[in-house]
């Protein structure tokens, strides 16, 4: 019997490969995903990006996950009305009880099957326990020299997210 969302879940390992965090979701680019002039909403758009990246969370740490920060949100083409868009999301870096995940999006012409990168971002998530507070999540293994880069890029990011926000503190700080 499956348990629901928030009870406890078995201990699992204490590392896990960047492979068993991967998801790959597909959406059709319907007309009420779109404004007046035919392309998805960016909010659709960065909405269908942070499932997507919540589930690549999830897989890997097996806890329930929020949202904590949204980086480099990129819109790089407008996905039209009609197109396939295909979002891929994997945990590029874990850390206590964080992890940045990467996602990009393509969209593909259904009848061509020409696809073109139209946007990424990176989306750090916070794991929780049964009472919401953040848990410890797994090690994040980077095996391929790609996921390798991700995961050195995702720790300079990551120590520029907490620079910056040491800085607004201190900055808050001296408001005072």
């Amino acid at each position: 019997m499956a348990q629901p969302l928030g009870s406890a879940a078995p201990s699992g390992p204490s590392e896990r490969p960047v492979a068993d965090s991967q998801v790959i979701m597909n959406e059709l680019a319907l007309p009420n995903d779109a404004n007046a002039l035919g392309n998805v909403l960016g909010g659709r758009v960065m909405h269908l990006m942070d499932m997507c990246a919540a589930m690549a969370a999830m897989r890997h740490c097996r806890k329930v996950v929020v949202t904590a920060s949204v980086d480099q949100l990129s819109f790089l083409h407008p996905v039209q009305v009609g197109m396939v868009m295909s979002l891929k999301a994997s945990v590029n870096y874990a850390d206590r009880t964080s992890m940045e995940v990467g996602v990009r999006v393509e969209a593909e012409h259904p009848l061509t099957g020409q696809r073109r990168h139209t946007s990424s971002a990176y989306l750090t998530f916070v794991a929780l326990d049964e009472q919401g507070r953040p848990t410890p999540v797994p090690r994040i293994v980077p095996v391929s020299e790609i996921e390798q880069r991700r995961y050195a890029e995702a720790e300079e990011r990551r120590a520029a997210r907490l620079a910056a926000r040491a800085k607004q503190a201190a900055a808050r700080e001296a408001a005072q």
